[in-house]
């Protein structure tokens, strides 16, 4: 799944510990998730759409 956490994290000067840490999780979580590794639980999906003030589909993009 592509995502567009890191440019959004890079828009608030934030380091992937800050946003694990406000999203509740490892800062390992982050990177995963970043690198296309790991694909987020909704509930995770929805956390980092609310923290950005986003949509889920506007930071997460299905990549089939």
């Amino acid at each position: 799944m592509k995502n567009r956490l890191k440019v959004l994290r890079a828009e608030r000067d934030w380091t992937q510990a800050r946003l694990a840490e406000e999203l509740e999780v490892t800062r390992q979580t982050i990177n995963a998730i970043e690198n296309g590794k790991f694909d987020p639980s909704l509930p995770l999906a929805f956390k980092a759409a609310r923290l950005f003030n986003l949509s889920i589909e506007e930071i997460f993009q299905d990549e089939s």
